[in-house]
């Protein structure tokens, strides 16, 4: 799905696995949230949702990870920003799965 047509309810910013969409720098630049584009989000594999949009949506049913009782997975591990030290990324899950819980 490209870019362009994918749209966006400014209070569905919560991606299902707790990032919040419109803090992200890629955010109405080169993505709309992964919630607007079922997944297909630019980092995906082209025409493939996300591995954790997927996972949470198409195979389990669920409207986020924080309704599963798995969180975090080894599906969130295996799609870890490289970028991220391990003090970085637990970090940033810890804040996710806070963020999941919020939503409820």
């Amino acid at each position: 799905m490209e870019y362009d047509k994918c749209q966006t309810d400014k209070q569905d910013l919560l991606s299902v696995c707790g990032t919040d969409c419109g803090a992200c720098y890629c955010f109405g630049k080169m993505c709309n949230g992964c919630n607007a584009c079922e997944g297909k989000v630019f980092h995906a594999p082209e025409g493939k949702a996300c591995p954790i949009y997927d996972c949470v949506r198409n195979e389990r049913g669920l409207h986020d990870c924080g309704k599963c009782g798995e969180v975090p997975c080894k599906i969130w591990a295996g799609t870890r920003d490289p970028k991220y030290t391990d003090e970085e990324f637990n970090a940033n899950v810890a804040m996710r799965v806070q963020a999941l819980g919020k939503s409820e």
